[in-house]
């Protein structure tokens, strides 16, 4: 239908007719066929042109649906010029805007502009509200979401269920569980997304037994509710059962949606299983899912983490699609596998499609830097960040550059501290640890100390760190410190944490977990050939072999 709208109005054009000429009300119908197919930017433009050659850009309706279709096409910058020289805004206007800015990832410009039309003549509703309610939760801002529930009251907009399930889903997404259960239950009226933003909440935070307490409560659960569960568990790693959970949804009558491929895709990636993965992709190309840019981005990611760098190529180029992410995942692949140079090709390919990078892009050519050595490179980009596109580097880009600098072994006390009173924000626990890291691949004990001295007073209950600076002393001979670290970890309860493996078979996911004990003189000789053989065919694989064991922790 769209095409066929279209179609008529290039031959409305082609007419030498001086009878038929657009009007308004033929530019609306074009710009909304444009969404529809959501064809390129640059048609859009042409009739944004064209409607000012005839007079059209005061028109209300040609100018929200110019909105609507730039939203589509992620035009944030020719939209927001648009909005900006628009001589009258309605409420559509504001609410398209917003809503734009709020699902774009894009929470501050939506909370902004929210601000800028509680200023203007035009009233917000609950539209609006709604909106706005979902960038706070995204942005973790519970403050700003209060005021806007504070503005829903006193302004007596109803509260139906669209509204209370964003209430909801702000107070779970911002900790705030108990007060979204409260709400939960005072509604009179439930939904599945009402049941998804509590059961979310609770996986998001940890608690995955309340979650699935909700969850058999209900007796049909929707696609959605199945989703955010299946999701939580991932995000928990609590992976066993979840394809028998997942063999359970199909059973009561639901097919799996994008939303599902891509959540078991990524549990796929964790444990590098390329087998599912590629089981999956065969799944999304048989029922079109491979054209979702989620999916083919989940697909990108496990075919990386799988080693399968071919297949997650061959997608890339098939994708028709080429956003930001599906950009970003690309690079990520290779940047993972120490692949540099594809990776800075990309890059600049990305750039010269005049797609503009954003802060996880930035991450994963860092990464790459880090995996190459690149230092004099990693620096220049991580200046690039704020001069050229206006991105503040984060705390992660930090903990990039530490992983950069000491993978090259440049990172020394003093050049630790330096690196430390430059940051213009705080450093957290995880730019801390990408230190204690640098410390631990040069075997520096003192630069060790000096970070685990700090370490142990953000995060005392974190077991890896003392676990590290424990093997950083056992591979400089000083056992005696070794030795007061452990027995430091024994006074406050703190236990090393099991490894463990997993291991696909009839269908289902299984663990083994690695036992700390000893075991007789003839068994271990039996391990140990077991071992030696292991090792050999690591080393016909072409694996570097590690010299540097926790010798402690290791029992056969």
């Amino acid at each position: 239908m769209y095409a066929d709208t279209l179609k008529l109005f290039s031959s409305m054009l082609s007419s030498y007719s001086t009878d038929l000429k657009p009007d308004n009300f033929t530019i609306t119908c074009v710009l909304k066929a444009l969404s529809g197919l959501f064809c390129e930017s640059r048609l859009a433009k042409e009739v944004h042109c064209y409607a000012l050659r005839c007079g059209f850009d005061s028109n209300v309706f040609i100018v929200n649906g110019l909105v609507t279709f730039y939203l589509r096409c992620n035009e944030f910058a020719s939209l927001r010029v648009l909005f900006d020289r628009m001589p009258h805004r309605d409420i559509v206007s504001w609410n398209s805007m917003i809503a734009g800015y709020s699902q774009g990832g894009f929470y501050a410009e939506s909370k902004g502009l929210y601000k800028e039309m509680l200023n203007s003549t035009v009233r917000a509703d609950g539209v609006t509200v709604i909106s706005v309610l979902q960038a706070c939760g995204q942005s973790n801002d519970l403050v700003f979401g209060m005021e806007v529930h504070d503005f829903i009251i006193k302004n007596k907009i109803q509260m139906d269920l669209w509204i209370c399930n964003a209430l909801i889903g702000l107070y779970a997404k911002c900790g705030s569980l108990d007060y979204a259960r409260s709400l939960f239950e005072e509604m009179s009226e439930k939904d599945e997304v009402s049941y998804s933003s509590i059961i979310s909440g609770y996986m998001v935070h940890g608690l995955v037994d309340r979650a699935m307490d909700l969850f058999q409560e209900m007796k049909q659960p929707a696609l959605c509710t199945w989703n955010a569960v299946i999701s939580g568990l991932v995000q928990n790693n609590r992976h066993e059962g979840i394809l028998d959970l997942v063999r359970e949804m199909v059973t009561s009558g639901l097919r799996p949606n994008a939303e599902t491929l891509s959540t078991i895709l990524s549990m796929f990636s964790y444990f590098s299983n390329l087998k599912g993965g590629k089981e999956m992709h065969g799944h999304a190309v048989k029922n079109g899912y491979d054209r979702n840019i989620y999916v083919a981005t989940a697909i990108i990611d496990n075919y990386a983490e799988a080693g399968f760098l071919t297949g997650a190529q061959q997608v890339f180029d098939q994708s028709k699609s080429r956003s930001l992410v599906i950009w970003t995942a690309i690079i990520s692949a290779y940047a993972a596998h120490g692949d540099a140079d594809m990776a800075f090709f990309l890059f600049n390919e990305m750039l010269n499609n005049g797609i503009q990078p954003d802060p996880v892009t930035f991450t994963a050519v860092l990464a790459s830097c880090a995996h190459s050595g690149l230092v004099d490179k990693a620096r220049e980009i991580f200046d690039s960040m704020s001069t050229e596109y206006g991105i503040q580097p984060s705390v992660e880009h930090y903990a990039c550059m530490v992983g950069v600098l000491s993978r090259a072994r440049r990172l020394s006390e003093a050049a630790a501290a330096e690196f430390i009173s430059n940051m213009p924000i705080e450093p957290s626990a995880k730019v801390w640890g990408a230190l204690l890291n640098g410390a631990s691949v040069s075997g520096d004990v003192e630069l060790g100390k000096f970070i685990c001295d700090r370490l142990f007073e953000i995060e005392p209950g974190n077991t890896g760190n003392y676990i590290i600076m424990a093997n950083l002393y056992s591979q400089a001979g000083r056992w005696e410190e070794a030795d007061m670290v452990r027995r430091k970890m024994d006074q406050i309860g703190l236990k090393k944490v099991a490894g463990s493996s997993w291991i696909e078979s009839s269908g289902g996911l299984h663990t083994c977990i690695a036992l700390l004990q000893r075991t007789p003189r003839v068994n271990k000789l039996r391990r140990y050939k077991v071992l030696g053989r292991l090792l050999g065919m690591m080393r016909e694989e072409g694996y570097v072999l590690q010299d540097d064991i926790d010798v402690d922790s290791v029992y056969v």
